[in-house]
């Protein structure tokens, strides 16, 4: 098991230490939650001003809009997008981050830097095999 960071036993609200090599530690679902592939393409899209669907659909390729739509019903649900109905007609819905959304946003911005600069060298690993 890999050594504790501060981080990592930094508890919840209930004073319970955090372990995510725990099954049962109630962060796996965190885990579970942002490692969906679309909410890791989603999330840093977030980052500056609101969107609105239509926008985050053109902008995340290959994302149909029911898995746009129940991604951001998910992100919502879970405090890290906040969803701004105008109630206008016609609608105009924006999406932006919630602060904890804004944390998450730039590790998962670090991801993506990450897989673009080493891409290459993962698919020459897999033509290896």
């Amino acid at each position: 098991m890999p050594p504790k960071t501060t981080e990592a036993v930094a508890g919840d609200a209930a004073g319970t230490t955090a372990d995510v090599w725990n099954a049962g530690c109630p962060s796996r679902r965190v885990l579970e939650l942002v490692a969906n592939k679309w909410a890791l393409l989603v999330i840093p899209l977030l980052r500056g001003k609101p969107k609105r669907n239509n926008e985050l659909l053109r902008q995340v390729g290959g994302i149909s809009q029911k898995m746009l739509t129940q991604t951001l019903r998910e992100l919502e649900l879970n405090g890290l997008v906040l969803r701004e109905d105008r109630h206008t007609v016609p609608p105009h819905v924006e999406y932006r981050l919630s602060p904890l959304g804004l944390s998450l946003s730039r590790t998962l911005l670090a991801l993506d830097r990450w897989a673009e600069a080493n891409h290459a060298q993962i698919d020459a690993a897999r033509r290896l095999r």
